[in-house]
């Protein structure tokens, strides 16, 4: 059902093949293509629209991360690309210049808030607000 994660026939046909791996909120999954896009579907409030944020995800990502609420992409530069619930992260916009300062690593997602290893020693979380 589309409030519960999508429709398999609305996935299949924006997925096409080349899906590298998948990542998914409580409602919504972000597939990451072989060429760096990405591709999400599911609930808009939990991440399954990424319209917002379309234009950055179309190349060049390549790791992407989740946890319940929201989703975090890693574009090969280092840019922290985020969409889904804003109160989980799902926004970054209050830390950008923060993030613009670090060389991004990877990143992983908890329930609630993301965790991203840098170079410098040390990780800047975006946890809920």
């Amino acid at each position: 059902a589309p409030d519960i994660g999508g429709t398999p026939g609305v996935a299949a046909a924006l997925l096409g093949a080349g899906v590298v791996s998948v990542a998914c909120t409580c409602r919504a999954f972000a597939a990451l293509k072989d060429g760096g896009a990405v591709v999400a579907w599911g609930a808009a409030e939990f991440g399954g629209d990424c319209r917002a944020v379309a234009d950055r995800l179309a190349q060049d990502v390549k790791a992407v991360a989740a946890n319940g609420h929201a989703f975090a992409a890693l574009k090969a530069a280092g840019e922290l690309v985020t969409w889904g619930d804003a109160e989980y992260g799902g926004n970054a916009d209050a830390i950008v210049d923060e993030l613009a300062t670090r060389s991004i690593h990877s990143i992983t997602g908890s329930r609630f808030a993301f965790a991203a290893l840098t170079s410098r020693p040390d990780a800047c979380c975006r946890a809920d607000t």
